[in-house]
């Protein structure tokens, strides 16, 4: 089969969150199972260089939406096995970064018309179009709308996957029907509108041939009004075309025997990787001791990864044995939070407010556990991570949490890490606790350390998984009748 991603991020060229490493990671899992799988992204300022040269310009034309006439160049070039395409207009993305700009809603109806528009000139004809979150939420309502006749289109399948319910790309009906050319007819509430304003989420989750998400847990709390960000209800209607498929991760990017960042490889050997958290402990300034448990975060600082948590049981925490190592950035309140407890225990507590990767892997090495006590998780990658890295998860049961952790049971002696059910704070410091208590009885540890490193972490279930999924919809995908408009 072949089939084309479409995505604002994708690893290595640009990211900002777990979308790219879905979107860069998936297709390579996919092509090695046989099929052609190929990604399409803009042309974004901050692609390294290293990449940017590989690139060959194969067309250039002129891209209609509303009543504009808007340049695209379209780049090819094959990255680590995975041929890429890029959407070139430095107007709309030659930027310091991806998104947050006032102009987004321009910018991505224009990627997602372009992307229609580039069927001509690829010499590639996908089976099906593949799109990722609001920003390409609008490619399935055009395929059925102002592409449904188009033979370059009409037999192609759209699968629309959500990576995060709460980001909807809501924006004023007006300008979408300006940029789009659509009219009354498709601004309503079974189709585009939403709460009075126009969401391109809607536009995948409405005309996707089928539907996906990143966990088995997050496909079902969705369908709820707690998770479901009012949009529960459409998602129930469509609950017989979603399905969740859980991520997975690159074993050959996040391998602790062969990564460079760390002090020492290893793979199962706990002394091994004790070396990687003294020497964690000494970049941070903190006490160096293989004894005193580390805890690790590594995530953006939001209330939905469970920070209001922390805030509320941060110093009875540090009052443990135990020394917390952050890195981050986010909301000024829970930065500000971690950079106090730095100052007030210098010898427990230390934070890097922003984002390095090469920290990132350090902490995921040197910890003994990794905390995400989140609100809500579609997947989450990075408990994955700390898994492969043998570092213990401590993880509130929602999403893809659930379904990848499962809680530590001290009778049977299984389990991967320690899990708390309820959004509540004392509970995830009970979980804390139940780890540490578990930590200074070391047989009893190396057992929840083997139990994890026996787990398939890779992408290979997923994208069989996601192969059936394409596989079924070829033979037996349901037409549905195009929105009744000329765009």
């Amino acid at each position: 089969m072949n089939i084309l991603f479409a995505a604002s991020e994708a690893v290595p060229l640009a990211k900002t969150g777990g979308l790219a490493d879905v979107a860069g990671a998936l297709p390579k899992a996919l092509n090695k199972l046989g099929s052609d799988v190929r990604v399409i992204l803009p042309k974004y300022e901050q692609i390294p260089d290293v990449f940017s040269s590989k690139f060959e310009r194969i067309a250039e034309f002129t891209v209609s939406f509303g009543w504009r006439n808007q340049y695209c160049g379209l780049l090819k070039a094959e990255i680590d096995g995975t041929v890429y395409y890029l959407i070139d207009n430095e107007f709309y993305f030659k930027r310091g970064g991806l998104y947050g700009y006032g102009d987004d809603p321009e910018r991505f109806v224009f990627f997602c018309f372009a992307v229609a528009e580039c069927a001509q000139y690829m010499g590639f004809r996908p089976d099906i179009v593949h799109c990722h979150d609001w920003q390409t939420g609008l490619i399935p309502f055009l395929l059925k709308t102002r592409y449904a006749y188009d033979p370059l289109w009409r037999s192609v399948k759209s699968v629309f996957t959500i990576h995060n319910l709460q980001y909807q790309g809501l924006f004023g009906i007006d300008l979408m029907k300006e940029f789009t050319g659509a009219g009354d007819e498709c601004f309503t509430a079974d189709s585009l509108e939403f709460n009075g304003a126009a969401s391109c989420m809607k536009g995948g989750l409405v005309y996707g041939d089928k539907l996906t998400t990143v966990s088995a847990s997050y496909a079902r709390e969705i369908q709820s009004p707690y998770y479901g960000e009012q949009l529960d209800g459409l998602l129930r209607y469509r609950s017989g075309d979603l399905t969740g498929i859980v991520n997975g991760i690159d074993e050959n990017s996040f391998d602790p025997m062969n990564d460079g960042s760390l002090h020492t490889p290893y793979r199962n050997s706990l002394p091994r990787k004790r070396r990687n958290k003294l020497d964690l402990q000494a970049e941070f300034g903190l006490p160096q001791s293989q004894q005193i448990p580390v805890i690790g975060i590594v995530s953006r600082l939001v209330e939905q990864k469970g920070f209001d948590l922390i805030a509320a049981i941060l110093n009875d925490l540090l009052q443990e044995e135990i020394q917390l190592i952050v890195l981050g950035a986010g909301d000024r309140k829970y930065e500000e939070m971690f950079q106090r407890a730095a100052r007030e225990f210098p010898h427990k507590a230390a934070i890097w407010l922003g984002y390095s990767d090469r920290i990132a892997r350090r902490i995921y090495a040197g910890s003994d556990m990794f905390a995400m006590p989140s609100k809500f998780e579609p997947c989450g990658l990075s408990q994955l991570i700390a898994l492969r890295y043998r570092t213990v998860p401590i993880v509130r049961e929602t999403g893809g949490l659930k379904d990848t952790v499962q809680p530590y049971n001290a009778f049977t002696g299984e389990g991967t890490g320690f899990t708390f059910a309820n959004y509540n704070a004392h509970e995830f410091l009970d979980g804390v606790r139940r780890a540490l208590a578990v930590y200074e009885k070391e047989e009893e540890w190396k057992q929840i350390v083997s139990n994890g490193a026996k787990q398939d972490y890779s992408w290979t279930s997923s994208a069989k998984a996601y192969l059936k999924l394409y596989s079924d919809m070829i033979p037996h995908r349901k037409e549905t009748e195009p929105c009744p408009v000329i765009l």
